[in-house]
């Protein structure tokens, strides 16, 4: 008889835990739960990380689902409302980055790459390729394709604080479908892809509002993995981590160290994949954004390494736009913030910010006289004799 009872309740509680699992995902799905664009295979034969082409995505933010956008990955494979022609005759601008640019959670028209769009048409195109999570040693394999494959005359990288420790294997996040420097037996730093695959559980789950909703707004794998929840129930001696600048705030020397070595590899590498000399690649810096924040991150890690990036890339005579003047002055003036209440990303404010930089930047002015005829002394843009690299070469 025990035996026949226990059956029977755990047959009860099974049925109703199916029974609240299935209501709980009909539920979900008549509301805005995430839905990240896919990503396709990255392997040595196709090298480049990009989306699954023509799919609407939807983002969406905590157990609220705040910040909700709708959007819908292009032609090609990148989240920007254009379709990218290979074939088109208008002169081509490239904007590189990471989540700062593929900007799920802003509408298509409010990103900087949609201002510039707006304000540019007619004259140049501006096709974006980004996603989150990306260093810049991705940057430079996107830089090559957008060169490669569209003929792009002109890039914008943006640049944030975790590009530089993310791009050397010693600290990278290792993002599957991402290219990493890691070190040769001379000690160089070479590129190196982690491959991505799409597996059958990864697939089956995508296609669960519930599953999407624990995972993508909940967090609930990083929840777990940080082990947060057991501080409320065990007393953990460690040292709690200050940020500044959206990332670890201590100017580790080994980090940095690795981090001046990635650099040196991305510059050294850039005019080879590319093909363009450093007059037609314009650099655009987030920084502290507010100048309190940047008095109380003085001399840390993020401080520390955007003044070698800038140092180093206008040394070797790229244009820098550093954002944090324009921040400041325009926080100064209207008090408005440039990140989201629960979220360190760009809002429309700051995109709308950096795209009017760019706009006075050195670089659309050279482009435009170009297109006008009317650089003075006849200042064009010029092509390095070297040639691309192309990404079926390994790096």
């Amino acid at each position: 008889m025990k035996t026949k009872e226990i059956l029977l309740g755990g047959t009860t509680v099974a049925i109703a835990v199916i029974g609240f699992l299935a209501v709980a995902e009909c539920v979900l799905r008549f509301l805005p739960v995430a839905a990240n664009p896919l990503v396709v295979p990255v392997t040595r034969i196709d090298p480049v990380f990009h989306f699954t082409p023509n799919r609407s995505f939807v983002y969406s933010k905590d157990w609220d689902l705040t910040m909700v956008n709708y959007g819908r990955t292009n032609n090609a494979g990148w989240v920007n409302k254009l379709d990218y022609r290979e074939d088109d005759p208008l002169p081509l601008i490239g904007v590189i980055g990471d989540s700062y640019i593929e900007a799920l959670a802003v509408p298509s028209d409010s990103t900087a790459q949609g201002h510039l769009s707006e304000s540019l048409k007619g004259k140049l195109r501006v096709y974006s390729f980004a996603a989150s999570g990306a260093p810049l040693s991705q940057y430079l394999v996107w830089a090559a394709h957008a060169a490669r494959e569209y003929k792009a005359k002109a890039l914008i990288i943006n640049v944030v604080s975790n590009d530089y420790d993310e791009s050397h294997l010693s600290y990278s996040r290792q993002v599957p479908g991402f290219w990493i420097y890691a070190p040769e037996t001379s000690e160089q730093l070479r590129l190196q892809l982690l491959e991505f695959h799409v597996g059958a559980i990864r697939s089956v789950l995508k296609m669960s509002a519930l599953a999407r909703y624990l995972f993508l707004n909940l967090q609930i794998k990083e929840t777990l993995s940080n082990a947060q929840w057991l501080r409320a129930f065990v007393v953990i001696d460690s040292p709690t981590k200050v940020y500044a600048g959206n990332t670890d705030a201590s100017p580790d020397p080994a980090r940095i160290e690795a981090s001046i070595a990635a650099i040196n590899a991305f510059f050294r590498d850039l005019p080879k994949y590319t093909g363009l000399q450093p007059d037609r690649i314009t650099f655009t810096m987030d920084g502290f954004r507010y100048p309190d924040a940047a008095n109380a991150g003085k001399g840390s890690y993020f401080d520390v390494m955007r003044t070698v990036f800038r140092k180093t890339a206008e040394t070797l005579g790229y244009e820098v736009i550093d954002m944090d003047p324009l921040f400041f002055a325009d926080f100064q003036l209207h008090g408005g913030r440039f990140e989201y209440p629960r979220d360190a990303h760009w809002n429309p404010t700051a995109h709308a910010l950096v795209a009017k930089a760019i706009l006075s930047s050195r670089l659309i002015g050279r482009l435009q006289c170009t297109l006008d005829n009317s650089c003075e002394g006849g200042r064009g843009f010029r092509r390095t004799p070297s040639g691309r690299a192309t990404l079926h070469e390994p790096f």
